[in-house]
């Protein structure tokens, strides 16, 4: 029997870079932040209450403009107390 509703747990984090490059010229020690998805909940970013919408609006943008086709369909985002009074997001990844 085939699941209409199939779906990948994630959650969202933040990671900070900073670009090492031979290079002086085209970036070295560049840095940014970088959102991503990992399986594991112990790596989800803890938002703060007052900035977790910010990230979470620019994550659905994006995934939904840049991540979806193929066998995605589409993201829900969930956002999650935590018991420090901070948030993470789960994000359901919905594939058929």
């Amino acid at each position: 029997m085939q699941n209409d509703k199939l779906s990948n747990e994630l959650y969202l984090v933040v990671l900070p870079q900073v670009h090492i490059t031979m290079n002086q010229v085209l970036g070295y020690g560049l840095t940014e932040q970088v959102i991503t998805l990992l399986p594991q909940k112990d790596f989800a970013t803890k938002f703060f209450k007052d900035e977790v919408a910010t990230f979470i609006e620019a994550f659905k943008w994006r995934a939904d403009k840049y991540l979806t086709g193929g066998h995605v369909t589409g993201y829900e985002l969930i956002p999650e107390d935590t018991d420090d009074g901070r948030v993470i997001v789960r994000v359901m990844q919905h594939v058929a």
